[in-house]
């Protein structure tokens, strides 16, 4: 089944991503059911599913190719400006789903979904957790106390910081369990040319103590959480 699944995937990746030009999305959004390119996309969608299944899985083929014509069709209608991020997940969502049901339509013997629970999985998201949005929220609170001090500017993307963290604590916890101690100095050098000289630059010596501070806490807790995983790991295999 996984195998299965994993084609129409990829047929979908590519319809999707690799053979939608912008200028589809673009006409799609603003004529809607109107516009040409969506059946062209759907076209596309057709024939990469044809290419990779070849001819033995008609009813699948046009399972997928009528709901996507469906949930496309939902999210035309439904995106607005201040929903455009969550609407595009779901959508995509939506489209997994599908896959996954015909998927487990063609092979309902193999689903086994056991792989997804083991101890080592439910360590691994655990962690993940940890790295992103509880470390967030921990470094928030622990920085709290002196941001009535700081003066803060609107030149910044609003909630970039935030994304920015999660990011590098992403890195840094896969530069851990993969042992590249190296590549962990290499991001804290790159890190410091682009932010601390723009913040040295703003002669404000508050503010750059402040990011300093936010920043070696969101390194600690990426190393940290690193080391702790790594050592986890070996008691429960």
């Amino acid at each position: 089944m996984l195998s299965f699944f994993f084609k129409l995937l990829l047929s979908h990746l590519v319809g999707d991503f690799l053979l939608q030009p912008t200028k589809w999305v673009e006409h799609k959004t603003k004529k809607k059911i109107r516009s040409p390119y969506l059946y062209v996309h759907l076209l596309v969608h057709f024939c990469a599913l044809v290419v990779i299944l070849q001819t033995s899985y008609w009813v699948g083929i046009f399972a997928v190719i009528g709901s996507h014509y469906l949930i496309d069709l939902f999210k035309l209608y439904f995106t607005k400006p201040y929903n455009e991020r969550l609407l595009f997940i779901i959508d995509q969502l939506l489209h997994i789903l599908v896959l996954v049901g015909v998927s487990y339509y063609y092979y309902p013997q193999d689903m086994d979904l056991d792989f997804l629970i083991t101890d080592q999985m439910i360590l691994f998201f655990t962690f993940l957790i940890v790295v992103t949005y509880a470390g967030s929220v921990i470094i928030k609170y622990l920085i709290a106390p002196w941001d009535n001090e700081i003066e803060f500017d609107n030149k910044s993307i609003p909630g970039a910081g935030k994304y920015i963290g999660i990011l590098e604590r992403l890195f840094v916890f896969s530069f851990v369990l993969l042992g590249t101690w190296s590549a962990i100095g290499f991001l804290i050098t790159a890190k410091s040319v682009f932010r601390f000289g723009d913040l040295n630059e703003g002669k404000n010596r508050k503010l750059t103590e402040y990011v300093l501070i936010g920043t070696l806490l969101s390194f600690g807790i990426a190393i940290l959480s690193g080391l702790l995983y790594n050592y986890c790991l070996t008691l429960i295999k």
